[in-house]
């Protein structure tokens, strides 16, 4: 089975967020606004920036986002901003504020925010238009009036970035799934189009376990009121309904940028002010041990289902089985200092050079060894979704009871429906609550942490 490996632009909206920062920085320059302290005016209007464009969505600009939404988003964001770098001359009683001085500063930034939004949006249409960069391959399942309206849409609308590959009849007699399948594994397909109404639920459901397994996105023409049981995601192609059936709050830009910047501080912190006197103990005391090294690395499967070396605190004695089979209850392999560190889960501390240098993050789907995800692949549902996000070292599975051994088909099973969980509803607070519970489990001690 073959899976997709890459994937879009992740940086564009990053980078355009740290222009709007440099915007807000570097304009302060030439106005006199009176302002004692600032360093920390700047951090304000920065983190009131911040706050506004989440509150506001002002990042989640798509390919096919009409100029109308980017307008109302803009408006939205300027007056809140304004409101809020006015606020400040209250809040923190500021008195010697120019007012005016800080109104010609807030609609010069004004003006120079609107003018890259707008035209670094045009520039990106270009780009797709006239180089054919960030494009995205596609294909469309059934034939009526609104697939052909959506195929000329890709066809007509090159600034969208769609490469319409090809078009499965379901009435034809030759059609099948498998033919589909096989098109979109050897195409290269990034995005299934296709006509709820021409399908069985059976062929939807097919569709949709296939998407999901080999990382595919799937997207509905909205034809059968069925499929509207399900949470859905509304975007228009031009004048096209469509539904996305999984939404991800981290393929979002800012949202993974948030999440990076958490897991660097977070990680950092942790080898600076625990690992820096902690390693030289373990270490000691692994070597008085047994022979080997400090260290064990494993080929794992993270993003996008790329391969990673995951690397933790040796807890075993060196043998050729580590990396096909898992430690189980009174495993002889374990040595006695490595009991310890696994029951105390301080064996996975190494993992945090792995979120530090981006193949891991604190909080997600804990990553499997090769072999055990080849296995899953293709006997459980569904497991491939898990690789929407990075793995983690800890995640919502973990602390709801799935932690450890796989001692039965249930518990990956149960590891999965958490895990998507996790993907679908993930926010800050979420990571922050399963890293408190993962704290207070591993000095709790946990029944299958051995």
């Amino acid at each position: 089975m073959a899976y997709k490996q890459g994937r879009y632009s992740i940086y564009i909206k990053p980078l355009f967020g740290f222009i709007d920062f440099g915007i807000i920085i570097f304009t302060f320059l030439f106005f006199n606004i009176n302002v004692k302290n600032i360093p920390f005016f700047l951090t304000y209007a920065l983190l009131s920036w911040v706050v506004i464009s989440l509150s506001n969505h002002f990042y989640e600009i798509q390919r096919h986002t009409k100029m109308i939404h980017i307008a109302t988003l803009l408006l939205k964001q300027i007056i809140f901003l304004s409101v809020l770098l006015y606020a400040f001359i209250g809040f923190f009683k500021q008195p010697n504020i120019s007012r005016l001085a800080l109104g010609n500063y807030i609609v010069t930034v004004s003006l120079l925010l609107i003018l890259f939004k707008i035209s670094s949006f045009f520039l990106l249409k270009r780009y797709r238009a006239v180089l054919g960069g960030n494009r995205r391959n596609v294909i469309v399942v059934g034939k009526n009036e609104k697939t052909r309206q959506l195929i000329e849409t890709f066809n007509k609308k090159s600034d969208f970035g769609y490469f319409f590959k090809a078009q499965f009849d379901v009435n034809d007699s030759g059609f099948s799934l498998e033919k589909c399948f096989d098109f979109i594994i050897n195409n290269n397909i990034d995005e299934i189009y296709f006509s709820a109404r021409e399908l069985s639920n059976k062929q939807i459901i097919k569709l949709i376990d296939f998407a999901d397994n080999n990382l595919r996105e799937l997207k509905f023409i909205p034809d059968n009121k069925e499929i509207f049981s399900k949470k859905l995601k509304y975007e228009y192609y031009d004048y096209i309904p469509i539904l996305s059936l999984r939404e991800i709050p981290l393929q979002e830009p800012i949202y993974k940028f948030l999440k990076r910047v958490f897991d660097i501080i977070f990680s950092s912190s942790v080898i600076i002010f625990i690992l820096s006197w902690l390693t030289p103990l373990v270490a000691i005391l692994i070597k008085l041990e047994s022979k080997g090294p400090v260290f064990f690395k494993q080929a794992r499967n993270g993003f996008n289902y790329k391969e990673f070396y995951c690397y933790k605190f040796r807890s075993m004695t060196p043998n050729s089985e580590a990396n096909f089979y898992q430690a189980t209850r009174g495993d002889q392999r374990i040595t006695n200092i490595g009991k310890f560190i696994r029951k105390t889960s301080i064996d996975e501390l190494p993992q945090f050079f792995n979120v530090l240098f981006g193949d891991m993050s604190v909080v997600g789907p804990r990553p499997h060894m090769v072999s055990h995800t080849d296995m899953y692949a293709k006997r459980i549902d569904k497991f491939m979704v898990r690789h929407f996000v990075k793995p983690g070292i800890t995640g919502l599975a973990q602390i709801s009871g799935y932690r450890g051994e796989v001692e039965t088909d249930k518990d990956i099973i149960g590891r999965v429906k958490f895990d998507i969980f996790y993907i679908e509803n993930w926010s800050l607070l979420l990571d922050l609550k399963i890293i408190f519970k993962t704290a207070i489990n591993a000095v709790k001690g946990e029944e299958k942490a051995y």
